[in-house]
């Protein structure tokens, strides 16, 4: 089995894991981890390949991109206290334990490559955690908070990453020139995504085009991390800022084809690339155990030991920085989302898996210095980032479920619901106050008014049956049984339609761009 073969692989197991790990109630991420450690001891299989200067380009974009689709800005400038304390803040001081930790127990590698691993091992894994969260129905306060921790602390790791391997590599480290390249960094990468996102709106509304548009968004988020990387920002924060910018002003409440083919778009993305990513983080298991063979047990230990000091520090800070948070937390800050209980709390700690950003900065490490002299530590510092990834998200993966069963936590869906009808009644009055500005320009029958009028409530009863009496709801359900009927026969008119001008692409003399284009209107009408 050649590369590509093996690429082709991690791709059929990056959909099969999905349907697989619903049956099993088991989060994808970890299944296909598991996938890849089984291909690895596969005789086989070859050793991934991969040139480490490509791995963070080639991973990161498109994932942070990806995640970025369900949140918004908003929601974040609502929980900046939050995520800041629970998240951004906890980034600095792992690396500092970490750091510690590794310096005192590693012999031979600087201060400067221990606090590159501690930088490493920091952030937690939004897309685990969410694909974790997202099937055991957690509060959305939770997700949101893991989302958002899971954001930033990309951001933060990565920087305090580039900065301690720029020390190392370098063989100089100023703390006032990385404070300053810090700041600098942020600075750049934030024009730099606000200007590509101000830009790619303006070049979405020319092209017109879904497909165009879908196509232009997978451009996006490399363009935006390549050149911030060049002007020397931060890749990350860069695709970040664009993608929120996008998500905020990008968005056309008509433009039913363009939402739905972009978010189908990234959906598969999303799935593709996070299964190949945490494929190669089994696979790659193998040649890190490799390694490091001569001494396994001795780093074997150095990596139990950095485990236990990520999983303590994590729960050791949470648990203070939670009860600051409500103490901060007053009742203007109805937006604000905090873990309130500490079950919550709990969950929150033990949802702290490693994943892609880990493992893409594990391996883009250098593997020489600037005076030629190979990277001091690689193999260590590799094999523990490893140890700290199979832990978390096996482990943790794993009984995270069991955890939430055991302390109750779950959705509040009584919230959930009164949310949902509240959006209901807005949509139905939008609705109905819509109608009433025609009827002030249009002079419309009697009876197609009323029609309309009943349409327009039928939007929100079609959203929330709750928010109608029982007599209503009653009338409303029988129209519904009505339109069913008649949409079950539209959709077997359409269906027959198909199927003739679909067998028209075999007939002899007959232009398959015309019956696509066809096929395509017959489509656009049946998804109406």
């Amino acid at each position: 089995m050649d590369q590509l073969a093996l690429l082709f692989v991690l791709l059929l197991g990056a959909v099969l894991t999905v349907p697989l790990g619903d049956r099993l109630g088991l989060p994808a991420p970890v299944l296909m981890t598991l996938v890849g450690i089984a291909l690895a001891f596969t005789p086989f299989v070859p050793n991934v390949d991969i040139p480490p200067e490509y791995i963070l380009p080639l991973v990161l974009p498109p994932l942070l991109y990806a995640s970025v689709q369900r949140t918004s800005w908003r929601q974040f400038a609502a929980n900046r206290r939050p995520i800041f304390l629970l998240a951004v803040a906890l980034v600095f001081v792992t690396t500092a334990a970490v750091g510690a930790v590794a310096d005192a127990l590693v012999p031979g590698i600087p201060l400067a490559a221990a606090l590159a691993l501690g930088a490493l091992v920091a952030p937690p894994d939004p897309v685990a955690a969410t694909a974790v969260a997202g099937s055991l129905g957690l509060p959305r306060r939770l997700v949101s908070i893991l989302e958002g921790e899971g954001l930033f602390n990309d951001v933060t790791a990565i920087v305090l990453y580039n900065v301690a391997i720029t020390a190392v590599v370098s063989g100089s480290f100023s703390w006032p020139e990385a404070l300053g390249e810090l700041v600098l960094s942020a600075v750049v990468a934030v024009a730099v995504g606000l200007a590509l996102g101000w830009a790619a709106n303006r070049l979405m509304g020319l092209l017109g085009d879904s497909t165009l548009q879908t196509g232009l968004t997978l451009l996006v988020p490399f363009v935006s991390y390549v050149l911030a990387e060049e002007l020397h920002g931060s890749g990350v924060l860069a695709v970040l800022v664009t993608a929120l910018f996008l998500a905020e002003y990008a968005t056309d409440a008509d433009d039913v084809m363009g939402r739905l083919a972009g978010q189908t778009f990234w959906e598969v993305v999303d799935t593709l690339v996070t299964g190949i990513a945490f494929g190669l983080i089994g696979l790659e298991l193998v040649n890190v155990f490799g390694v490091v063979e001569d001494h396994g047990r001795e780093v074997l230990g150095w990596g139990a030991a950095v485990v236990g000091v990520v999983v303590g520090v994590r729960l050791l800070w949470l648990l203070p920085a939670t009860w600051l948070a409500k103490r901060l937390h007053t009742g203007r800050d109805y937006a604000e989302e905090i873990p309130m209980s500490w079950r919550e709390t709990v969950v929150m700690w033990w949802s702290g898996m490693r994943g892609v950003a880990s493992v893409a900065l594990a391996l883009a490490i250098p593997l020489r210095t600037d005076d030629g002299s190979p990277f001091p530590g690689r193999d260590e510092i590799v094999f523990i980032a490893f140890c700290v990834i199979i832990a978390t998200l096996v482990v943790q993966g794993l009984t995270l479920p069991w955890l939430v069963r055991r302390l109750g936590v779950k959705a509040d869906a009584d919230a959930e619901r009164a949310f949902e009808r509240e959006l209901a009644i807005r949509a139905a009055k939008a609705a109905k106050r819509r109608l009433k500005e025609i009827e002030e320009v249009e002079e419309l029958p009697e009876e197609v008014s009323e029609r309309l009028l009943r349409g327009a409530f039928d939007i929100g009863a079609r959203i929330s049956p709750d928010m109608v009496d029982d007599e209503r709801r009653a009338a409303f359900t029988e129209r519904v049984e009505r339109v069913k009927k008649v949409q079950r026969i539209q959709k077997e008119l359409m269906s027959a339609a198909r199927h003739e001008v679909l067998a028209a692409r075999s007939e002899p003399g007959s232009d398959p761009e015309v019956v696509d284009r066809v096929l395509r209107q017959l489509d656009v009408r049946s998804m109406r």
